[in-house]
């Protein structure tokens, strides 16, 4: 351990304070950057991880020696890993940053009003964010580029197991930085492993306005229950598709199998399979060899498991549990009032989608479902920003204030009143 990061460790409280003055005063001057530097700024990230690459692979070979010592799981050690395709796929994410459209003083809705003022909204940054994230190291990147194009300050806090990782990736981003000439200070790395950094990050509010924790459900819970900073979050991701009676079959099908088995360990897969009963015998033995073929495990209602009986019974626990595995509950329900009725006692309101063609019951849907997205006739596996045309996501909130669903620039973003007048006075 350097001087400096063991100097770190013995006065936590103050290193944050010092960071978190740093960031707001680095936020000023990135509020009223120029589209200009912001971009020159990550085009020069993207260069620099590129050329870094070697020093980026040395660095997360000590996180991953170190992540094998301390008995991580394959699935964790496959996340930490750098390989040269994820830094490329940093590289490559800074540079569809920088072409991405700048939110920042976009004026809206500019209207006269009857005492002949104008009056209208901007769009301005948020100020200075904290991210608490854990394991993926290109997270770094790919946090520093969202809050830098949105002119908002960042700290950035990502979990032991990468910290090697994530400093080599910061030196990249204050190359950056300091070659477009903004405050190297405006995307700052949390130095210290020590766990009492981020107590303190969450209870800052002079020097924090908002913090996005992403990680496991302990990390958000914990951050949700502590935190004096306001916070975007998601718990959960118990994702629901409801196989209506008025259903195409072959999209009920198609789009039950892709939203399970496209991928298992993400926030938007499928957990809960809901199935009308006037179509259940018709679909689901075919969906049951479909999933039995991939290797899904299978978890059914009574009614479910007397149209196959090699499903396991599920319990009250199964409806609740976000299983981010091949595994998958089945529920045959009366009608659509029950799937509704189902969605919102279990589920984590991320994303729920029906299969229809039945106009009616599509709009019940959307209107009725309390869902960050609620999707008719489509996977759940494109809630996400790219897919939604954001370019990239911070995350997905499950909150619904100020930001729901994918949180790309505008999310990183709030909105102020502008009003122009001419010497006016009210009466």
């Amino acid at each position: 351990m350097s001087a400096t990061a063991d100097k770190i460790e013995t006065d936590v409280q103050a290193y944050m304070v010092q960071l978190g003055s740093q960031a707001r005063s680095a936020a000023r001057v990135l509020a009223a950057a120029s589209p200009a530097a912001k971009n020159k700024a990550l085009l020069q990230m993207a260069d620099a991880i590129e050329a870094s690459a070697e020093q980026l692979v040395a660095a997360n070979k000590k996180d991953l020696e170190a992540g094998r010592k301390n008995g991580l799981s394959d699935a964790l050690l496959d996340r930490l890993e750098l390989t040269p395709a994820r830094i490329e796929a940093m590289a490559t994410g800074l540079r569809q940053v920088a072409g991405l459209p700048d939110p920042v003083g976009e004026i809206s809705d500019m209207a006269f009003q009857d005492s002949g003022l104008q009056i209208g909204r901007m769009r301005v940054p948020l100020g200075v964010i904290g991210i608490i994230y854990e394991s993926r190291p290109n997270v770094t990147a790919d946090a520093a580029a969202l809050c830098l194009k949105s002119g908002n300050a960042a700290i950035l806090r990502g979990g032991s197991e990468a910290i090697h990782s994530n400093r080599a990736i910061a030196i990249c981003i204050q190359d950056g930085l300091a070659a477009a000439d903004l405050p190297v200070q405006a995307i700052q790395v949390v130095e210290t492993t020590d766990r009492a950094a981020v107590g303190q990050m969450i209870t800052m509010p002079e020097y924090v306005d908002v913090i996005i924790p992403r990680g496991g459900k302990g990390l958000i819970e914990r951050i949700s229950q502590e935190a004096r900073v306001p916070v975007i979050k998601h718990l959960d991701g118990i994702c629901h598709v409801y196989i209506d009676e008025f259903a195409d079959r072959d999209k009920a099908v198609r789009v039950s199998f892709n939203a399970k088995t496209q991928r298992y360990g993400t926030c938007n897969t499928l957990e809960t399979l809901l199935v009308h009963q006037d179509v259940a015998a018709d679909i689901l033995p075919e969906l049951f060899e479909q999933y039995r073929q991939a290797g899904v495990e299978l978890r059914g209602c009574q009614r479910s498991c007397e149209l196959d009986s090699a499903i396991s019974k599920a319990t009250e626990e199964d409806w609740d549990t976000e299983y981010l595995a091949p595994v998958l509950s089945i529920r045959i329900v009366d009608n659509l009032d029950q799937a509704i009725d189902h969605i919102e006692l279990h589920g984590s309101h991320h994303t729920d989608a029906i299969i229809t063609e039945n106009l009616h019951n599509s709009q019940r849907f959307l209107r009725e479902v309390d869902s960050s997205s609620v999707m008719v006739n489509a996977s759940t596996r494109f809630a996400d920003g790219f897919e939604y045309g954001l370019g990239a996501e911070i995350g997905i909130s499950t909150d619904k204030l100020h930001a729901r669903g994918p949180v790309g620039l505008e999310g990183l973003t709030s909105l102020k009143y502008i009003v122009i007048g001419d010497g006016h006075t009210r009466s």
